[in-house]
């Protein structure tokens, strides 16, 4: 909850009593003696909520409640009136003040009303920082894309451990991009606006680590492939953990570590010293809904790079892309994007087994994905969607219930 109680009021021993008392409530007060000088800190940034005395020479308590209600109508005002000022303090209520207390008011008065006018502020800013973050999508959003609850979860937890300043293991099969997962873990980070620093651990030696800690200087670094460290860059690794410092430092691999741990090959001690927070990136095979959305994309990106026109996605392009397997998950899939954006077209589509799954199995999949990308083009309208894949409206229907999915969720994605 902020804290922050901005105290306006001519008197310089009232400013002070109450600053004390809102002190003594561990809070914080920013005093003021005039309009003139409380307005410079008034804008809609500003997380606290502001109590000023009604009469006040030159522009008094209500010219300041005016400002307010102008600059923001959801920041706080509480007014402190004197015996006569109580009907215009009445008056004031009705205009937008908060609250307010008569002179002279005991603490407990003075901090109840606070408090309530503290929490309501609160909330205010909580709501317009998530709209921010919604509208402009943090890091985890812009560059994390899919639709489905693997995906979802995986945007989760790497903002969860972002918060955290310790070591974090980042695992997933070859192609699942770890290294972008250490990237958004740091753009979420309070380390975002220093270095961030990459380096792949098979061609590190004792002496590059430390130069490539004293590039990260107070920011992260992100060891790739880390179980290739040499058993000498292990141990130097460890010691400058051990010791601590200001760099934070996240690890990828694609390999079992543990089995590698088991085997000799990776230290102990290191392993559990790099473990402290994991994040597992899932395969394609883990949320094969989200293989269109990934295509779309990277063929979006291919062409806006190279200058070229979007070619045309049909649904038999994307059930083939369905019925592959991709081994090399979204590195691969990238690279399929990228020559079908270059004009091979749906040659650049090689249709393989489904991976262990039966007919039945595999049809399913595709459909589920058809349908998730037409809801995800028609923006959650499900007329739109029906029409796209020449369904009657329905069959339209009954298929979104044998697959679980509701078109209010595509709104907006």
């Amino acid at each position: 909850m902020t804290k922050r109680v901005m105290i306006v009021d001519d008197e310089r021993d009232v400013r002070e009593a109450l600053g004390q008392t809102i002190e003594l409530a561990d809070l914080k007060p920013l005093r003021a003696g005039s309009f003139i000088e409380a307005k410079d800190h008034i804008d809609p940034s500003f997380d606290g909520v502001i109590v000023t005395d009604i009469r006040m020479p030159g522009r008094d308590g209500f010219f300041l409640l005016d400002h307010v209600r102008a600059v923001d109508p959801d920041l706080p005002v509480i007014l402190l009136t004197g015996e006569g000022d109580i009907p215009m303090a009445v008056k004031a209520m009705s205009e937008g003040a908060f609250g307010f207390l008569e002179k002279p008011c005991s603490a407990r008065e003075l901090l109840a009303v606070v408090e309530k006018a503290l929490q309501a502020r609160s909330l205010v800013v909580e709501n317009r920082r998530l709209k921010r973050e919604l509208d402009r999508g943090d890091a985890a959003a812009r560059m994390l894309r899919g639709v489905s609850a693997a995906s979802e979860a995986l945007r989760g937890r790497v903002r969860a451990v972002a918060r955290a300043n310790a070591e974090v293991l980042i695992t997933g099969e070859p192609g699942t991009g770890t290294p972008k997962i250490a990237e958004v873990i740091h753009l979420l980070s309070g380390a975002a606006s220093r270095p961030f620093v990459k380096r792949p651990a098979a061609q590190l030696s004792a002496e590059a680590l430390q130069i490539a800690f004293a590039e990260a200087d107070a920011g992260t670094l992100y060891l790739d492939e880390v179980t290739a460290l040499t058993p000498a860059v292990q141990f130097a690794l460890l010691e400058t953990l051990e010791q601590g410092g200001t760099v934070r430092v996240l690890s990828g691999t694609s390999r079992d570590i543990e089995a590698e741990v088991r085997e000799g090959r990776f230290s102990t001690d290191l392993f559990y010293r790099l473990d402290l927070m994991r994040v597992h990136v899932p395969s394609l095979k883990e949320r094969p809904e989200d293989i269109p959305v990934l295509f779309r994309h990277y063929v979006a990106q291919a062409c806006e790079q190279a200058n070229l026109p979007e070619p045309d996605i049909t649904p038999d392009v994307i059930a083939g892309l369905m019925a592959q397997d991709w081994p090399g998950n979204a590195r691969a899939l990238m690279n399929t994007a990228m020559r079908f954006a270059m004009g091979m077209g749906e040659e650049a589509i090689t249709v393989t087994a489904g991976g262990g799954l039966g007919l039945a199995e595999q049809m399913a999949q595709v459909e589920r994905s058809l349908m998730i990308d037409a809801l995800q083009r028609a923006q959650g309208r499900s007329g739109l969607a029906a029409e796209a894949l020449k369904l009657p409206r329905k069959t339209f229907y009954d298929k979104l219930a044998r697959h679980g999915l509701k078109p209010e969720d595509y709104r907006g994605t």
